[in-house]
């Protein structure tokens, strides 16, 4: 079957090339005519018949499992849904016996082309009140003064049916099997930011944390609707080629997403390997490498200790963010064309890098808001901004004069809304909304603003800041949760250099104190009359006020000087060899015999100290600070960190035969105080480098035949960039000492 279907026929003036489809009529298609034929009366111009069909979208399952193949799910359709939960899904969960998975999945919606289902007229005349046939030009062509209108009912009438067709019958059917319904909510079919209420665990995907993002979709939803775990995709396309990405990149990018409220990470990703393939085993096209055979594998009980601690925190209190972004749905809506219906596409048109940054370097970070969650919930933000939103319905103005009547402040940019969101009866309903907005606008809780580019100095009018730095604020971003008895900020540094500025507070509370997220050490704080602010590049910290007594003084910061130089004549041991001494510190790729290694070798030092050396205050033994890239290089997707390690790419650090911690992210360095004693200290390094440099020694693998028999599923990536990359200790590496 071809699942066409014919909807309508119009008939105008004009030919195949050439017709005004404002003009159409609609034509009716008598029985008589026979299958496939129409009865049109005679004229004397030359006309033009248009036919309206229905059908499938053409698109095929991605990269599909062998066995799998065939039409994509049409996500309109509850026969369809039902009748993938019944013949896939219920087989597959019936497979964990009476031990259910922790969630069900569903990635981003990706059904290029969606935009109809088999009783989509008749639904559309139930929900939005009138029949659609007669105007399937205006929605096809967009031309006519009501074409922006009746799109927007078009695409409307989509959600509605994607949100009570597949995303609440799956998460309805998890539920009932004990299980959640984990969803990537955004793409098409035209799913909403409030799309996310219905499903148990919302998920965003993406790092973009001062831009329009998929990310904070789900966040934002959590926050508002209540959902204190949200998940992110993270890591697709870290550092391409696969194997390329280090632990630091897992980091920089992992921060980002904590910015914007994630406190879940789904990462991409562990590629199975069959037992006994060839090092280093498989990867997946669109991820980086996290498992057993990447020699940094080592300290990933430390990556994984810093991500636990900072989600863990992340979930605690409440969100507290102080601005919301309207998202003007109804504006994209009626902005959307045949065949791309993707709201989360189409938003960074009005949600702008300008407007995002506006409101972050003025101290504050923000969720979205769009029309449903007001209508649901009103708004609790203490700022609502408004990016030129002209479509808005009268319910919705309503809530918003409460808002402000309550207290809010609104920076509406661009004007207010003057039109109706849809096409039935918007001559009175926009007659409404500009009513609305002209008593809105004459309220003193409401700004106007030319631009997204005024924001920022609106914002500083009507509300204080929740932390300003002085300087550097584009490289630092925070979030912060609000406790019954205290606040939780998280901050990091994005950059890769090092921040070193101020920083004033809002909230205030009797005690203040620093929280390390990598060994949960802490140490107090002073916020007053600023906080002294200093993040080496890729940094993050945990800031805690309470309102309880400080846990000691504030340590002044001192001077640290030089106790030994350790650059020169280490020990070095590779797998399966005898130590062989390295007068200076190099990378492995210097040397051919070690240029293509992938593993992990040990270094070793001995360091004699004095008694009062050990006595005389805290030690650390410090790596380097690292090169900070200036140009990203040219990858197609994902990100980095645009940082050269001075430890390439981890190290587990043992002090007298005693685990000191490990190295892999900036600072590099490491509090040895405890470890060490007044004579011979013996100082080993266990440096981790990349599967990437074994791989580059390989010959890459020939898909040729794989895709002639299956086809071609996948792209590898990037091989063109699989070359040995710089690896070992290459200092400088010293022990500083720091006075009591």
């Amino acid at each position: 079957m071809s699942g066409e279907k014919l909807l309508a026929a119009f008939v105008g003036a004009g030919n195949a090339k050439q017709y005004d489809a404002a003009a159409l009529k609609l034509a009716r298609l008598p029985a008589a005519a026979g299958p496939g034929r129409a009865a049109v009366a005679p004229a004397a111009d030359a006309r033009v018949m248009v036919f309206y069909i229905a059908s499938r979208t053409g698109q095929q399952v991605k990269r599909a499992a062998l066995g799998a193949e065939g039409f994509v799910l049409d996500h309109l359709s509850r026969k369809a849904i039902d009748h993938h939960l019944n013949t896939v899904a219920e087989p597959l969960l019936k497979a964990f016996g009476d031990q259910p998975p922790y969630a069900v999945f569903s990635d981003s919606l990706e059904v290029y082309g969606t935009d109809w289902t088999d009783d989509f007229l008749e639904e559309f005349q139930r929900r939005r009140g009138y029949d659609l046939k007669p105007y399937l030009p205006a929605i096809h062509s967009g031309a006519g003064a009501d074409a922006g209108a009746l799109r927007h009912d078009w695409v409307q009438t989509q959600t509605e049916l994607v949100n009570e067709r597949y995303l609440t019958p799956v998460n309805d059917w998890a539920k009932k099997h004990k299980t959640q319904f984990r969803s990537q909510t955004y793409g098409e079919p035209a799913v909403s930011m409030s799309s996310n209420r219905l499903v148990a665990l919302p998920e965003g995907e993406g790092p973009q944390f001062r831009t329009f993002s998929f990310t904070r979709l789900a966040t934002s939803a959590g926050h508002l609707y209540n959902k204190p775990v949200i998940s992110a995709e993270t890591w697709t396309w870290l550092h391409s080629p696969a194997f390329s990405a280090t632990p630091l990149d897992m980091k920089a990018e992992a921060d980002r997403m904590l910015l914007q409220g994630v406190n879940l990470f789904v990462g991409h990703g562990w590629p199975y390997t069959p037992p006994g393939s060839p090092e280093p085993g498989y990867s997946f096209y669109a991820a980086a490498v996290f498992n057993d055979h990447q020699p940094w594998w080592n300290v990933m009980p430390d990556v994984t200790s810093y991500l636990g601690r900072t989600s863990y925190l992340l979930r605690q209190g409440r969100p507290a963010n102080d601005v919301a972004v309207l998202l003007p749905n109804d504006d994209v809506y009626a902005s959307m064309t045949p065949g791309k219906v993707s709201l989360s596409a189409e938003m960074h048109r009005h949600v702008t890098p300008e407007l995002t940054e506006q409101i972050l370097d003025a101290g504050h970070n923000l969720d979205y808001v769009d029309a449903e969650s007001i209508l649901a919930l009103g708004v609790s933000h203490a700022v609502l901004v408004m990016p030129h939103v002209t479509r808005l319905s009268p319910e919705v103005m309503a809530r918003l004069a409460d808002y402000v009547r309550g207290g809010g402040k609104i920076i509406a940019i661009g004007g207010l809304p003057s039109m109706a969101p849809g096409f039935a009866d918007a001559r009175r309903i926009t007659s409404q909304v500009v009513a609305a907005s002209k008593t809105l606008q004459a309220s003193a809780g409401v700004t106007l603003v030319a631009d997204d580019t005024a924001v920022g100095a609106a914002l500083a009018k009507v509300l204080t800041p929740d932390l300003k730095l002085a300087s550097q604020s584009a490289d630092v971003g925070f979030i912060r949760r609000k406790l019954a008895d205290g606040d939780i900020y998280f901050i990091a540094n994005t950059s890769n250099r090092e921040v070193r500025t101020t920083a004033k507070l809002r909230a205030t509370r009797k005690s203040a104190s620093w929280w390390n997220p990598h060994d949960g050490t802490a140490s107090a704080a002073r916020v007053t009359p600023a906080l002294e602010l200093v993040l080496a590049p890729y940094e993050s910290r945990i800031l805690v006020l309470d309102d309880g007594d400080a846990i000691g003084p504030v340590a002044l910061p001192k001077p640290s000087t030089v106790l030994a130089e350790l650059g020169r004549d280490w020990q070095v041991r590779f797998p399966g060899e005898k130590p062989q001494a390295m007068p200076q510190l190099r990378s492995w790729t210097d040397d051919p015999s070690t240029r293509f290694f992938s593993g992990i070798a040990v270094y070793s030092k001995d360091v004699e100290l004095s008694a009062s050396q050990v006595s005389g205050g805290a030690i650390r033994l410090d790596f380097g600070k690292g090169t900070p890239l200036d140009t990203t290089p040219k990858v197609p997707a994902g990100m980095r960190a645009m940082l050269d390690s001075p430890v390439r790419e981890a190290a587990e650090v043992f002090v007298n035969g005693r685990r000191a911690g490990s190295v892999w992210h900036p600072p590099y360095e490491l509090d040895v105080t405890s470890h060490l004693r007044a004579g011979v200290n013996k100082i080993e390094v266990r440096v981790a480098n990349l599967s990437l440099n074994a791989l580059a020694g390989q010959e890459r693998p020939d898909y040729r035949l794989l895709s002639a028999r299956y086809g071609q599923r996948f792209v590898p990536q990037d091989t063109h960039l699989i070359v040995p990359t710089a690896s070992g200790m290459l200092g400088p590496v010293r022990l500083l000492t720091q006075p009591k």
